[in-house]
């Protein structure tokens, strides 16, 4: 438990990042994708996997990039994508040095990393809607926190014992429970008019940010580490901190665009 609430401690800067928005938090997603694809590729390099860190950072020079100076033109992200793959088969034409699996590491860490974590900043530049940009941590963080605390409380069933033994169902359903609960209040006080597309968000937040945490969880275990990294002492790593909001990000992003808008 005592884990747990360092953990919380240590995430308060990134809420200051959250309230400041603009500049400040571009600023912020652009150091994470980099930190967090770094770890991402490390982790995989223990096991002998070459994944190709030039295309990674020409990848996210290139994102931004077109965030910053592409007037909101989607062909060019469509570009983007585009280039992305180009660049990572390319990467295999040393054919003597380099596996198909050296390049299918590269491009799933600059779409996981990379341009998952991007849609923090895409939901915080929407029109009128960037205030969700909240509930992407909400629902990341409140989820992580009241699963913790519900499964050790109430947990009894193990929910994935052979990827997370220690996640339970009933962590899973208080995990749920609570994300939608804060996303409720938060619609509550913060945009009442939007109150119950805050409580869907809320709901289907709890339930794939621990699909984002498992994930990150096999990833770990398939590779044979514990944590991504140890920028934070005792912690892990930057991926060890994001996993959930890397699903909830374009969750949050996509349902303001087909749903809302």
């Amino acid at each position: 438990m005592k884990t747990r609430i360092i953990s919380g401690i240590i995430m308060l800067p990134l809420l200051a990042v959250v309230f400041f928005g603009g500049r400040v938090l571009l600023i912020a997603s652009f150091i994470i994708g980099i930190l967090g694809v770094r770890e991402f590729y490390r982790g995989f390099e223990s096991i002998g996997v070459k994944p190709s860190y030039l295309t990674a950072n020409i990848s996210i020079l290139g994102l931004y990039a077109i965030n910053l100076f592409g007037g909101g033109n989607e062909q060019y992200y469509r570009l983007w994508f585009f280039a992305v793959i180009i660049m990572s088969l390319l990467y295999l034409f040393k054919i003597e040095e380099r596996e198909l699996q050296d390049a299918m590491v590269t491009m799933a860490g600059i779409f996981y990393v990379i341009f998952f974590s991007f849609h923090v900043t895409l939901v915080e530049q929407i029109p009128e809607y960037g205030v969700f940009v909240w509930l992407i941590f909400i629902t990341a963080f409140g989820t992580d926190s009241m699963a913790y605390f519900s499964g050790f409380a109430f947990g009894k069933h193990k929910l994935c014992p052979k990827i997370s033994p220690k996640k339970t169902i009933e962590g899973a359903i208080g995990g749920t429970l609570g994300s939608l609960l804060f996303c409720a209040l938060f619609g509550y006080f913060v945009i009442p008019r939007l109150l119950l597309h805050c409580i869907i968000i809320g709901l289907l937040g709890g339930i794939i940010s621990q699909f984002g945490d498992l994930t990150a969880s096999i990833f770990k275990r398939k590779i044979g580490i514990k944590d991504y990294g140890n920028l934070i002492p005792g912690h892990g790593g930057v991926l060890d901190r994001i996993d959930s909001v890397l699903f909830t990000a374009p969750l949050i992003y996509y349902y303001i665009m087909l749903v809302i808008q």
